[in-house]
């Protein structure tokens, strides 16, 4: 079953090579498939990273001796890396000089004319840079290259290339897991994103894509993480390019709703994009969130606690384990909240229905036995709203009816007018704007 939920083969195509390693390191270590080494050198050949390649085709082998292919390629790397090195060698010296960076400017023009006039470093040494940056990326020296692309931006006055490099930033970034830093270059590339001219919508759709499945290693890492992929999934050309072109995404947004608990505004709306999917893709997270707030079949929700449980253990960014450094041990927080909180979804949807409910059949439904459910129960109405009370003799939870503040429905009806006025007129601009694109 872990396999068959497996969700590699359809986010590799939006990732950079480089980024797939790391799903497949915790696919070897997870155990789901048995060919994963020959998976890794496959991906390996289409990079510099021959020492690497070289390492697992030993392993993969075992044996010492590897492919001629492998050493011939290894010293075609070698000789186009110091190539490229002595390209980009008079830039890079004055980079390297602080008093000499000290006298560039924001005003990019002024900085190539100084570089020109002073230094003699023309366009040619900094594209240079760019190349040498690049193929320090490929070779996996991804602080160099991080370090060289994020001058280069500074320098370079072509848009399209200096996206590139951004790109290339973000991908260092996420694979040295400065999670601060790439959430900052994440949010960089998405205002250029939404804010660029395409030469048509669907280019811009497939940037958003692939922006979307970067970000899954920094939103699933990152402190804030769980509340900001909410943020970014949930806006409606997101979502909209989520429904029509990547509905396994679905699943990580599904799973932010079900573990942070200050979202519920925008879960709503997430609830009627499921109703709108749950016959035309199939993934036991978003399914858990069907069976209770859509088909309200608490059965049904149980079973798909443990088959999330077993998903989110095996999907290499809900499933990424946290070595605890003081106490020695692996704990892992996403499947603990998310346990937690599924039970709460289910017993608030379930009291919204019945008025007395049986302490019994609901430990049931909460996959808890009776005592464990008691308790669970007790600090419920302990530490929340819910207006309730245990009745020890029948067994029984006894919930107090509540009904709707008239106005407050109104607000809220109002509100959701108000955002689909706007989704709509959004949707009649950017149509409006791809005709005149034309």
């Amino acid at each position: 079953m872990a396999a068959k939920y497996d969700l590699t083969q359809l986010i590799a195509p939006h990732l950079d090579r480089h980024l797939v390693f790391p799903l497949l390191e915790f696919l070897q270590e997870r155990g789901l498939y048995e060919d994963i080494l020959k998976a890794k050198i496959e991906l390996l050949n289409h990079t510099n990273m021959v020492d690497y390649a070289m390492d697992i085709h030993k392993s993969l082998y075992r044996s010492d001796d590897v492919p001629q292919e492998m050493v011939d390629r290894r010293v075609e790397v070698v000789g186009r890396l110091k190539a490229l090195e002595e390209a980009a060698a008079p830039l890079i010296a004055f980079l390297q000089n602080p008093n000499a960076v000290q006298e560039l400017r924001a005003d990019k023009q002024y900085n190539l004319q100084l570089l020109n006039d002073r230094y003699k470093i023309g366009p040619e040494q900094i594209e240079a840079l760019y190349q040498y940056a690049k193929f320090q990326f490929e070779c996996g020296n991804y602080s160099g290259a991080a370090d060289y692309l994020y001058q280069y931006r500074a320098l370079c006055p072509n848009s399209e290339r200096n996206l590139s490099a951004l790109w290339g930033k973000l991908a260092a970034e996420i694979l040295m897991q400065n999670w601060d830093v790439a959430l900052e270059e994440l949010n960089r590339l998405k205002e250029i994103i939404d804010s660029k001219n395409f030469s048509s919508p669907m280019n811009q759709v497939q940037s958003r894509i692939w922006l979307m499945h970067w970000s899954l290693f920094i939103f699933f890492n990152h402190d804030n993480g769980r509340t900001q992929i909410i943020d970014l999934f949930n806006q409606d050309k997101y979502l909209n390019a989520i429904q029509t072109n990547a509905p396994h995404l679905m699943r990580y947004l599904a799973t932010a709703f079900i573990v942070n608990k200050r979202r519920r505004p925008q879960f709503k709306e997430f609830i009627k994009v499921i109703q709108q999917e749950q016959y035309s893709y199939e993934d036991p997270l978003v399914e858990f969130l069907a069976c209770v707030y859509v088909n309200y079949d608490f059965d049904g929700a149980q079973k798909k606690m443990k088959e999330c449980e077993e998903v989110i253990l095996n999907d290499p960014f809900l499933g990424k384990r946290a070595e605890d450094a003081n106490l020695g041990t692996v704990v892992v927080p996403l499947r603990d909240d998310f346990l937690e909180n599924a039970r709460l979804f289910i017993f608030e949807t379930y009291c919204r229905i019945h008025h007395h409910i049986d302490m019994g059949v609901l430990a049931e439904k909460l996959n808890l036995n009776y005592e464990e459910a008691e308790n669970w129960i007790v600090n419920l109405i302990r530490t929340s709203k819910l207006d309730a009370k245990i009745d020890s003799k029948t067994g029984t939870i006894v919930i107090e009816p509540n009904h709707p503040n008239v106005y407050e429905q109104l607000i809220d009806h109002t509100k959701s007018l108000s955002g689909r006025t706007y989704k709509l007129v959004s949707q009649l601009l950017e149509h409006a704007q791809a005709q005149a694109a034309r």
